[in-house]
């Protein structure tokens, strides 16, 4: 199992919008003495992602600090539509707009307002792989095999 730990400027707010946003479920959390949170376990599914505070002094930085985020979380859901639109009234940014795609899923993303990149996602249809390689090629451009 690969756990997920990422930097937030401040995990309380985020750990609230996390649970009532995006339905992750929060099972632990280790407070230090000047508030900051060092660690918090919240659970989407069987997943489990981390989310701590800044700590600057030990590199730890979120991507409101850095002005990038170099990864995208993909939440899987039986209903993607309503999942977005809770998203987007909980403060959420439209990074790539919510539609069905050429994979089968019906996906966009999103920037949650601690700046880290989230695709929600719902599988629609099953399409054979080779139909997949084919639209890719035409979604990304290049000539393909």
């Amino acid at each position: 199992m690969i756990t997920t730990h990422i930097i937030v400027s401040d995990a309380g707010r985020a750990a609230t919008w996390y649970t009532t946003v995006l339905g992750a479920e929060e099972r632990g959390r280790i407070t230090l003495p000047d508030g900051r949170l060092i660690h918090l376990e919240l659970w989407f599914g069987s997943s489990r992602v981390m989310v701590a505070d800044e700590f600057p002094e030990h590199g730890a930085l979120s991507p409101e600090m850095t002005g990038c985020s170099s990864a995208v979380f993909y939440l899987d859901t039986d209903d993607v539509d309503t999942l977005w639109a809770r998203a987007i009234d909980g403060g959420a940014e439209v990074l790539r707009p919510l539609a069905d795609m050429f994979t089968g899923e019906r996906d966009g993303q999103i920037v949650d307002p601690f700046g880290h990149r989230w695709g929600l996602s719902q599988r629609v249809r099953d399409v054979p792989e080779e139909e997949v390689s084919r639209a890719a090629v035409e979604f990304f451009g290049g000539t393909g095999p």
